[in-house]
């Protein structure tokens, strides 16, 4: 097998949308069942997941990120499913962390984890975590996560990551009207009070079994709103193109928030995303259908230069919108859609 390094050459979709972020989906397993990702009415004992031959292997991995480097990826970020569910994950961490290119390299995690893991993750050079929180209600959080887990755990992870040093982390709200709304105000609030930066995530349609309804996404602009009432907000300007998050500062200058508004303000215009599976398919939108099959030529003996080729054509072809069409869809013709899982690809 031939490992030929590929030039960084800019690949450009067919909207002229460059290649910057590669998601990295290490397992399709996780410790929640959380309603609006994976159900636990559909996600059981029963449930067959991947077998560990189907998974990419660590190095596996760190060969295509190095390819994917290559053509233009200087962000990283490590997702499930619950990445800390795979076994010795700061081996796969340090391994990534040691590429050349890679200026970005951070984590998605639901915490319950980490009050272990932490300072493996940070002594194998991760620089920075986001936390997935929906709410610091205990009874809702433990209705939503779907294993009746309560907030203290994921909390006793966050302060876990603060005490070997991540800092500031980002945490992630999914906001569901009739839900959780009520209690964004309290997340705001507590996160900034720790020098953390609250993300509230409009409700979204990810793939194909959360009984998703347009009524139950509480809007940016409302989010937005609600918060500024109890704590002044102004806009900022974002950090780089293609940021997901519109970003709001306190007026008071303590700190700030983001809200994704994937649903009411798409983005797909400044989407820089690709996505690889656990088993290594390439899926160019989170609302994706089909993968490109990268596992199977890795396994048979491509060298990097073809790997790099069909990442290239995948790429080169790519005119995802999804967000933007969805407006324009009928409930029946969202409906007949068909997604790849949220859990599969990463959020």
């Amino acid at each position: 097998m031939t490992t030929t390094a590929t030039n960084s050459i800019a690949v450009l979709d067919k909207f002229r949308r460059p290649l910057r972020d590669l998601r990295i989906s290490v397992t399709d397993r996780c410790n929640f069942r959380c309603t609006y990702c994976m159900p636990a009415e559909i996600f059981g004992e029963r449930y067959e997941f991947l077998q560990k031959a189907e998974l990419l292997s660590f190095e596996e991995i760190t060969r295509l990120t190095r390819v994917f480097v290559g053509l233009g990826v200087v962000k990283v970020r490590l997702t499930g499913g619950e990445p800390l569910v795979r076994s010795e994950i700061e081996k796969l961490v340090a391994m990534l962390a040691d590429l050349d290119g890679v200026h970005d390299l951070t984590m998605t995690t639901n915490a319950y984890l980490l009050p272990q893991k932490a300072t493996a993750l940070r002594n194998a050079g991760l620089p920075r975590l986001t936390v997935s929180l929906d709410t610091l209600d205990d009874a809702i959080f433990r209705k939503m996560n779907g294993r009746g887990f309560g907030v203290g755990r994921v909390l006793e992870g966050i302060r876990a990551a603060e005490n070997v040093g991540f800092h500031p982390i980002k945490v992630n709200a999914v906001v569901q009207r009739g839900v959780n709304d009520h209690t964004i105000v309290e997340l705001a609030r507590y996160f900034r009070e720790r020098g953390h930066i609250m993300r509230f995530i409009e409700y979204m349609d990810v793939g194909n079994l959360n009984g998703w309804r347009l009524d139950e996404v509480m809007s940016a602009d409302e989010i937005v709103a609600r918060i500024d009432a109890e704590m002044p907000l102004e806009p900022a300007e974002s950090n780089y193109r293609g940021e997901v998050a519109n970003r709001y500062r306190f007026k008071d200058g303590g700190g700030e928030i983001g809200v994704i508004a994937s649903v009411t303000q798409p983005f797909c215009g400044d989407c820089t995303r690709l996505r690889l599976s656990p088993e290594g398919a390439l899926f160019t939108c989170l609302f994706g259908v089909n993968g490109t099959d990268l596992r199977t030529p890795m396994r048979a003996g491509a060298d990097d230069a073809e790997l790099a080729n069909i990442i290239r054509d995948t790429w080169s072809v790519r005119t995802d919108r999804y967000s933007e069409e969805r407006a324009s869809m009928t409930d029946e013709l969202r409906a007949r859609r068909k997604k790849v899982e949220m859990y599969h690809i990463g959020g």
